[in-house]
């Protein structure tokens, strides 16, 4: 099989498709014939070298794809050859054939088209995961930083189906726009407008959903209602900052940071499984993936190119 290899760190030109053998299915696996795969910002960080896989995981990045079952192991027992699937993995999704743990992986979204149903599964495991940590109630307010993105446009549709009220901040006029037809009801221009004056102006959020890091923290706990939760997903800008303990302790904030790529398999077989009883149900009436753009795996320059330099609404996906 192709894959797209990663021989050295550094800028996107460093992928090499090579050939590599293709997998064979462990006892509780299924291998998968890859029809798309997504691409995340932490795809971005390993090739850079700052993103390591787990032990035990290609060395190519590429954590969601879909496709159809190629076969099962020995104690598969829910899964069958032929069956269209999208599947969670901590590693290798950018390649022709991936092998993942039987319990990473989820039915196709009926209504879907199977390619764009890649770019689902990373986004909605996250989401969910973290408002589940938040413990979000229906009434409360979300404010998700980098609402056009990825994580943003999978947050936004999502929270409104928990009956949150939605904040959203996103850099121009467009992706503004773009957050509102989604679902938000309030989204802010975070070029030229402050979010914390705002969202506090709009009586503050109860959760948090940041990708941003060290330069909003003290912005995320000014914008925050007391006995609020920020949740750190992303350092896309920076990850080292001073914190207020006195707005801590005197608006009684939590603070969390949460990763899904280091958890181990028991924990993320129980996100997918929450997700696919949850959230899944509501696809594609009340959720819709949001792809901005297709490639062939050979221009997975090109797609990190395009994902570093911004502009990119929803998800960028692969195709082998």
């Amino acid at each position: 099989m192709k894959v797209a290899s990663l021989p050295r760190f550094g800028p996107p030109e460093v992928f090499a498709l090579v050939d590599t053998p293709a997998p064979v299915a462990g006892e509780y696996e299924v291998v998968i014939d890859v029809v798309a795969a997504g691409v995340n910002r932490a795809d971005l960080l390993q090739r850079q070298g700052n993103y390591p896989p787990p032990a035990g995981t290609p060395d190519w990045p590429g954590l969601e794809v879909s496709g159809h079952i190629a076969s099962i192991g020995t104690h598969v027992t829910r899964w069958r050859v032929g069956d269209a699937v999208c599947a969670l993995l901590a590693g290798g999704g950018y390649a022709e054939v991936v092998a993942v743990h039987e319990d990473l992986v989820l039915p196709a979204p009926a209504g879907v088209d199977l390619v764009d149903a890649a770019g689902l599964v990373e986004t909605a495991c996250t989401v969910w995961s973290n408002l589940h940590a938040a413990s979000a109630q229906p009434g409360e307010t979300l404010l998700v930083h980098g609402g056009a993105g990825g994580i943003g446009t999978m947050a936004i549709q999502w929270a409104r189906c928990l009956g949150l009220r939605v904040i959203a901040t996103a850099g121009g006029p467009e992706r503004v726009q773009a957050c509102l037809d989604l679902g938000a009801h309030h989204a802010i221009d975070y070029k030229v407008e402050d979010f914390e004056q705002i969202v506090s102006h709009l009586g503050g959020a109860d959760i948090i959903l940041d990708v941003v890091g060290a330069a909003y923290l003290e912005g995320n706990l000014e914008a925050l209602r007391p006995d609020g939760r920020l949740v750190i997903i992303g350092l896309q800008q920076g990850s080292v900052a001073e914190i207020s303990l006195a707005t801590l302790l005197g608006k009684r904030l939590s603070v969390m940071g949460t990763a899904l790529r280091s958890r181990p398999l028991g924990a993320k077989a129980e996100i997918v499984r929450g997700v696919e009883q949850d959230l899944w149900p509501h696809i594609p009436a009340d959720i819709a993936p949001i792809t901005h753009a297709r490639y062939p795996l050979a221009d997975v320059a090109v797609a990190h190119r395009d994902l570093e330099a911004g502009g990119v609404l929803g998800k960028l996906l692969l195709i082998p």
